[in-house]
């Protein structure tokens, strides 16, 4: 069963920094994407960071240079390094993956909260 499990969220002050981490497990890891999606309290959805198979990276815009996405096959885990923190970085963060023969991210963790004030 597919499996992602989010971490690593906290309340904290703008202008800091935070790691989100993601443990997967229960599908083929390397045939397939992972990303980060985060809602807004706004209840809008968005992809934030994405990684391939091939271990090429997509950022969003909006968190070009302050956020960044990476992975540790060994350990089953996909991070979020989240610098420089803004207020509209607020969301609920979820990891998703896109199994492979798959068009779009269908599994989601739980999601961890990141608030920034």
């Amino acid at each position: 069963h597919v499996q992602l499990v989010e971490s690593g969220g906290a309340s904290v002050q703008a202008g800091t920094s935070l790691r989100l981490s993601c443990t997967y497990s229960g599908f083929s890891f390397d045939d397939s994407d992972l990303g980060w999606y985060r809602q807004t309290p706004e209840k809008e959805c968005e992809l934030v960071s994405s990684i391939g198979t091939d271990e090429r990276t997509y950022h969003a815009d909006s968190v070009k240079g302050r956020l960044a996405i990476s992975q540790d096959h060994a350990k089953n885990t996909v991070y979020l390094q989240m610098n420089s923190l803004k207020s509209e970085d607020t969301a609920l963060y979820y990891c998703a993956t896109r199994p492979a023969g798959w068009y779009y991210f269908g599994f989601w963790g739980q999601g961890t909260q990141v608030t920034v004030s």
